[in-house]
């Protein structure tokens, strides 16, 4: 069952502890009773000592991540929306994507990558929109400057995504510094490769000054670009994700097939094969795909063959009501009728037994 988004107070403590196995309730309550930051801080089990004296000293920084978490965890669901495992997050369960992570596979490369992205768009947005303390605009984007238009004056807000990486390495890695293993290097990895990533969609926006708006004047700044081009980059990312195995001083990565290339710092990199993810499997996190919807005329991921993994589906016939017949009225309306639309919504059948899998 999939739990729906929202509610940012409760995702919160789940961002703050997404590499954590246990969240304490006491968190949830602390929050919904206005406890102080020092409280909550205090209360959020598996944190490290950097991590918690981060939290106290910057709770305004906290409540920003926590407005990220809706943002990026719809990211995740939508790159994965016509895959088996989709991004689902589940219910009744501590972790806000269950035993998925504690699997070194691709899915949990993509977690780490796009969670960690989404930290440095929040905290960089909360800084440009004056929400911080500890930052705001770009102080280094001052005076003037050359591009190949010509010559610019630095004005408006750029956002501070220096500072946005710069938080978000420091929190976010703080957990897996501690570890001296394979994950941690793996995570570290996508933890970068994430930011990166957004970083590598900073555009230039201008606004030209002058008589009838020639641009004898420009004033220009740098923004992040919408959070869906860092998701689509880190999603192409997932799909050429580099298998990879520890070297032997146990200090990086070596491809574990000589055939492919050595990852770069924006590549996603994994461990562990994927489960199939058709049955639900409690080990591997996998909810399977029974009751799922699928296209019957596509021949993707989401065809019916695919998705339902060779168990056949089941054809509902439904109507849903529908705008029609638009017509555009001057000036300036859109008016539409309702009407009744029929159509076939074909779902994955389930296997024949519908208990979690257990391993043998």
């Amino acid at each position: 069952m999939n739990v729906p988004l929202g509610g940012i107070w409760l995702w919160l403590p789940l961002l703050l502890t997404w590499l954590t196995p246990e969240v304490s309730s006491s968190w949830w309550y602390m929050r919904a009773t206005g406890g102080s930051s020092r409280v909550m801080c205090d209360n959020v089990p598996g944190l490290v000592s950097r991590q918690r004296q981060l939290c106290h000293r910057h709770p305004d920084v906290m409540r920003a991540i926590g407005l990220g978490v809706a943002e990026w965890t719809a990211e995740c669901q939508h790159q994965f929306r016509q895959h088996r495992w989709n991004c689902n997050t589940l219910d009744r369960d501590h972790s806000l994507f269950g035993r998925v992570l504690l699997r070194s596979s691709r899915e949990s490369a993509f977690v780490y990558a796009i969670s960690s992205a989404g930290v440095v768009f929040a905290i960089t947005r909360a800084c440009s929109q004056g929400e911080l303390k500890s930052c705001s605009c770009d102080p280094k984007k001052k005076g003037s400057a050359k591009d190949s238009k010509g010559t610019f004056d630095w004005g408006g807000c750029s956002d501070n995504i220096d500072y946005g990486i710069k938080f978000a390495r420091a929190f976010v890695d703080a957990k897996e510094r501690k570890g001296k293993d394979a994950r941690a290097l793996m995570n570290l990895h996508n933890n970068r490769a994430g930011r990166k990533a957004v970083k590598r969609f900073l555009k230039q926006e201008c606004k030209c000054h002058g008589v009838s708006g020639s641009c004898t004047l420009r004033t220009c700044w740098l923004a992040m670009a919408d959070f869906r081009k860092t998701g689509d980059y880190l999603w192409r990312k997932y799909n050429g994700a580099i298998q990879v195995v520890m070297n032997q001083g146990g200090t990086g990565f070596t491809v574990a097939n000589k055939r492919f290339k050595k990852p770069t710092k924006n590549d996603l990199v994994y461990f562990e094969n994927s489960p199939d993810y058709c049955i639900r499997d409690r080990e591997a996190g996998s909810l399977g795909t029974a009751g799922r919807v699928c296209n019957l005329t596509s021949r993707g991921m989401d065809s019916c063959e695919v998705m339902c993994c060779g168990r056949g589906y089941d054809t509902s016939h439904v109507t849903r009501m529908t705008k029609c017949e638009c017509k555009f009225h001057w000036c300036c309306a859109v008016r539409c009728q309702d009407c009744l639309e029929a159509l076939d919504v074909h779902t994955c059948k389930a296997p024949k037994s519908a208990d979690w899998a257990t391993p043998t």
